[in-house]
């Protein structure tokens, strides 16, 4: 079973956003684990930490049937994402140079996101999470306006 097209597509602009949003303020981490973390903060206020790390653990657990590069990563107690290499965190403005590990990761984060909060919360915390037209371009993963 591989992530859903429309959560990939999703994922993959949100990492777009990231890359693009990091090269104006030169952050230090790579746009993967900048997704993460927002995505960590904004859902840990709605289910708490021990329900995010439980949705990141599973979410990986899927990634790596598909990508088993990501069998080094981890999700801590706290939630946060461990053990990306170099090579998985590399991330430019071109589909060619995502790495299907943080695509794959951040998609099945997301479609666990949706299949256990429905479409419409799932939305709503994303759009908390990135205010703007990130998230309005999806029109949800089946197609529809949200």
């Amino acid at each position: 079973m591989t992530a859903a097209p429309g959560m990939r597509d999703l994922a993959y602009r949100l990492l777009v956003y990231e890359a693009g949003a990091g090269k104006a303020s030169e952050p230090s981490e790579p746009p993967a684990i900048r997704v993460y973390e927002r995505l960590r903060q904004s859902l840990g206020e709605f289910v708490g930490v021990a329900g995010f790390q439980s949705l990141a653990s599973r979410a990986l657990t899927l990634s790596r049937a598909e990508v088993p590069s990501l069998s080094a990563a981890r999700v801590a107690a706290d939630g946060s994402l461990e053990g990306l290499g170099a090579s998985e965190t590399q991330f430019d403005m071109g589909m060619d140079s995502a790495t299907d590990g943080e695509i794959i990761l951040i998609a099945r984060l997301l479609g666990l996101l949706r299949l256990f909060l429905g479409e419409a919360l799932t939305l709503s915390l994303l759009r908390n999470a990135w205010p703007g037209e990130v998230v309005e371009d999806s029109n949800s993963a089946h197609g529809r306006n949200a």
